[in-house]
């Protein structure tokens, strides 16, 4: 998922054998050791293109809205805000940009509360069960591919549109999560075709 992303990731850590996991996770009795899954990783050129916003008038410096990710994996059955606080502080003292918590369990409504007090701190929760499949890889699902702030422009330009006028996706679809999409940000959603062969369409993330 964070390979998808953009993230600076090998070969080797995204194809790791099962052999070579269980000889680096998992302790004799076969149990995964979920705390030497966690890993960090920084964003590759393209995915810091990608989230450059366009400068503004008066303002020509711009700084991307991405950074180092860190990854975690959670050892305990629930979670609860002291769980999330402790992510939180981590990733401050580390100057991580956002941090992903897998956990086994969804956390308890009172601790996804605090999520947005710990801006600007971005923290995704994923389910363990969530990540066992790669759901870019069903065939059911369309190939997706955010588009960089220019390329936004340029579609909005060449079809005289707002980005109000195009097709929304949410925040919380699937494949929205998966890439971590952001509000404002626009997609390009590639479809198989009868007789077209492959045809996009744009979508703007909500």
């Amino acid at each position: 998922m964070c390979a998808d992303r953009g993230y600076e990731l090998t070969e080797d850590e995204c194809q790791i054998s099962l052999n070579d996991f269980k000889a680096q996770y998992m302790d004799e009795s076969g149990t995964v050791q979920r705390s030497k899954l966690g890993f960090h990783a920084r964003p590759t050129a393209d995915m810091l293109k990608k989230y450059t916003p366009l400068p503004r008038p008066g303002n020509q410096s711009t700084t991307p809205d991405v950074g180092t990710i860190h990854v975690e994996f959670s050892s305990q059955p629930s979670v609860g805000i002291k769980d999330l606080k402790s992510f939180a502080q981590l990733l401050s003292e580390k100057n991580y940009h956002t941090g992903i918590f897998v956990a086994q369990a969804a956390p308890t409504s009172s601790a996804l509360k605090i999520i947005p007090s710990i801006l600007p701190t971005v923290m995704e929760i994923f389910k363990e069960e969530d990540l066992l499949v790669n759901i870019s890889k069903h065939e059911l699902v369309p190939k997706h591919t955010l588009l960089s702030p220019e390329d936004k422009k340029r579609l909005l330009e060449r079809y005289r549109l707002k980005e109000t006028q195009l097709p929304r996706i949410r925040m919380d679809d699937p494949m929205a999560r998966y890439l971590g999409l952001k509000r404002g940000q626009v997609v390009k959603i590639i479809r198989k075709s009868e007789t077209a062969g492959r045809y996009a369409s744009y979508r703007w993330v909500i």
